[in-house]
């Protein structure tokens, strides 16, 4: 059962539509926003949590209850909505789609999502290589003010909104909800310890919720077509339709919206024209983005696309961005490169991450070529443990993740490496 193409949210993914506001208003968009903004906070923020919406920036937190978060009264303060579009992730390109493509379902999200958690104001945090999406976002925010949908009395809702667009410069951990903060107070970005959380003491020392650009360009459909609609796609707390963006060895990679749940072979098959080579030519999978541990090809046939399935399988959806390496694939050395990277966007705050990072990267360096010794697998094994869970950032683990998916399911091709090494045997060492 796939999603009907009524049902996608996103109605101009692949720009084949116009993107200007007269183009969204003719796909349904900005349809009575003030007849939304009408039912109240409460009645939004009510409607979003039985939507069933997690976050979709990787961390699949509940979105209304995330929003829900934000004080009901004001205590002079100003609240503000940070939409969170460093999309950095080695992988994701979903974002970037909808500001380039579709970027009305943002500013619209954000009015709504705004009004909900009684901010008057929106910073869209952007990724510093998205110069086109800038562009884009920028003329449908300039777009929307021209119509009176932003700025005094947005939308003939009673409510004054404006939005702010905000260039980063490409820095990974501004990605990480309170580096980006930092980054936007203009300061070097680096991760804040929690508490204060940012629904409390966020920008500028105001209530703050950060969002990823997906959850919140979702909000206004859900709201117009009812929660029960939205959650009537997928498994229970899986609620929903997700952009997958999917790369690596299929015979077509693709942005595409389907529903969560979806099984991963009919995903590749349906939309990507199957595994490069067929089914059986497939090695592994890295279901979420670079930060997460990686499906082996025997586990990949019953894989099913949501955050619940698989966390049972260590790995995670994170932002959906599915990585497809068939047998050609030297895994080895593709987890190298994982490492590689987040040894180098590490922003060296904490002692276990500015250390361990650079520490696992050179063992890997070893294991690429084989020159390390067998007994440094364990020993690698147990220091991404000692990464993992002792940072203020994520960072950390999504340095470790990957490098445990690696030894936990493909051991035995470290050690033919290691062991070829020692004995002169070329087969097992490492591709050019």
């Amino acid at each position: 059962m796939f999603l009907r193409d009524e049902d996608r949210i996103f109605q101009n993914i692949y720009g084949m539509k116009d993107r200007t506001l007269a183009g969204a208003k003719a796909r349904g968009l900005w349809d009575d926003t003030a007849g939304i903004i009408g039912r109240g906070r409460d009645a939004i923020l009510d409607e979003m949590k039985k939507s069933g919406l997690r976050g979709r920036g990787g961390a699949g937190f509940p979105t209304g209850l995330k929003w829900s978060f934000m004080p009901k009264e004001s205590d002079g303060r100003p609240h503000y909505l940070v939409v969170n579009a460093d999309e950095s992730e080695p992988g994701t390109c979903k974002d970037r789609e909808i500001m380039r493509h579709d970027p009305h379902t943002l500013v619209e999200g954000c009015l709504v999502a705004g009004f909900a958690m009684g901010a008057h104001a929106a910073y869209i945090y952007i990724r510093g290589e998205f110069i086109r999406e800038r562009e884009a976002l920028q003329i449908a925010i300039d777009e929307a003010y021209e119509d009176g949908l932003l700025g005094r009395n947005a939308a003939k809702s009673g409510w004054d909104f404006d939005v702010y667009l905000h260039h980063g410069a490409g820095a990974y951990i501004c990605g990480e909800e309170t580096a980006l903060l930092e980054s936007l107070e203009g300061r070097k970005g680096m991760p804040r310890l929690k508490p204060p959380f940012p629904a409390n003491t966020g920008l500028y020392g105001c209530p703050t919720t950060v969002n990823n650009v997906e959850s919140i360009a979702v909000a206004p459909t859900i709201l117009r077509r009812g929660a029960d609609w939205f959650a009537g796609f997928g498994r229970q707390n899986n609620a929903g339709t997700k952009l997958f963006a999917i790369s690596g060895h299929v015979n077509q990679p693709c942005v595409v919206e389907e529903a969560m749940s979806i099984p991963l072979r009919e995903l590749l098959d349906k939309h990507c024209g199957g595994v490069r080579g067929g089914w059986d030519n497939l090695k592994a999978v890295i279901p979420g983005g670079s930060s997460v541990q990686c499906l082996p090809s025997p586990v990949c046939g019953d894989a099913i696309m949501d955050f619940d399935w698989l966390r049972e399988q260590k790995s995670g959806l994170g932002t959906a961005a599915v990585i497809v390496m068939d047998q050609s694939t030297d895994i080895i050395k593709a987890i190298w490169r994982l490492s590689k990277f987040y040894k180098h966007e590490s922003c060296g705050q904490c002692t276990p991450c500015r250390e361990g990072t650079g520490w696992m990267m050179r063992v890997m360096d070893r294991l690429v070529t084989g020159e390390a010794e067998i007994e440094e697998i364990d020993m690698l094994f147990d220091v991404t443990k000692q990464v993992e869970g002792h940072t203020i950032c994520a960072l950390g683990d999504a340095a470790a993740w990957p490098i445990q998916g690696l030894i936990r399911h493909y051991r035995d091709e470290i050690e033919d490496r290691i062991k070829a090494k020692k004995t002169g045997r070329v087969s097992a060492v490492a591709a050019e």
